[in-house]
């Protein structure tokens, strides 16, 4: 029997080849109308027209440009929030509900958690929560499963990276978006430990080294990760369409970084 979530995931994630290329353009709460997400509108047919298959975005830009134009593409609604001004930026908040992403034409919603963090219990909580709720209506929920806090000394470490994840999987998340390890083969356990969870990898701050982008998404599927979960590297780029394009060639067509590089 087909579901809602089984419909509604293959439009985030590719039927042909279980992987998926999310673009989160969330970063206006927390950061401001930065650099490349300055026209919404402009910005997500960019990234459209490359070969995205989702976008991500807060509630309020859905009507600034998603599908108002161009080709169509997945929505991931973000339902938790918090801004580089508060007295701990770490402390994500739900700012709205499953039932209302339904009824913006959300495909699927998603949840940050810091684990580590001086908040980690509440936000495992609304973890926990939104997963029931999304369950219910048949929405698939990808979860941001970052190690940060006090007492994280390196974010990418395997032995932290592989337990967030797994706290993502153990609360019911269909996709888990958390950091890149430094390697296949640590980055293999992670995958591993999600018990057959997609994990795509996170693209954090914008890097000079596009080769060194285009590298760790290579590897991050060589060790039999889903994808990619990439902003700043894709919509900051300085040609956002082609950076997806060369992404693309990697994620969905299976060629090498050097081929990638050429579409750029």
């Amino acid at each position: 029997m087909i579901s809602g979530k089984k419909i509604r995931l293959e439009r985030i994630i590719d039927r042909r080849d279980g992987r998926t290329i999310i673009v989160p353009m969330d970063h206006g709460v927390s950061s401001g109308p930065i650099a490349g997400l300055e026209n919404m509108a402009k910005a997500i047919d960019a990234v459209v027209n490359g070969g995205a298959n989702a976008v991500l975005l807060h509630k309020g830009i859905v009507g600034l440009g998603h599908r108002g134009y161009g080709k169509d593409v997945g929505l991931i609604i973000h339902l938790s929030a918090s801004t580089s001004l508060a007295p701990d930026p770490n402390a994500k908040r739900l700012v709205t509900t499953v039932e209302q992403a339904v009824k913006m034409g959300a495909d699927a919603v998603s949840v940050h958690v810091n684990v580590g963090a001086e908040t980690e219990a509440e936000m495992i909580q609304d973890l926990g929560m939104v997963s029931e709720v999304a369950e219910e209506w048949g929405v698939p929920l990808l979860a941001m499963m970052y190690p940060r806090g006090h007492d994280i000394d390196d974010p990418y470490d395997v032995e932290v990276v592989k337990l967030a994840a797994r706290i993502g999987v153990e609360l019911g998340a269909d996709i888990i978006k958390t950091n890149y390890t430094g390697d296949p083969d640590t980055f293999r356990e992670v995958v591993r430990g999600a018990g057959g969870v997609p994990v795509v990898v996170a693209g954090g701050e914008k890097a000079k080294d596009v080769r060194g982008v285009l590298k760790t998404v290579k590897d991050s599927l060589d060790a039999g990760g889903a994808g990619v979960a990439m902003g700043r590297n894709i919509f900051q780029a300085d040609d956002p369409t082609k950076m997806v394009a060369a992404v693309n060639a990697i994620v969905h067509e299976g060629k090498d970084v050097e081929e990638a590089m050429k579409l750029l």
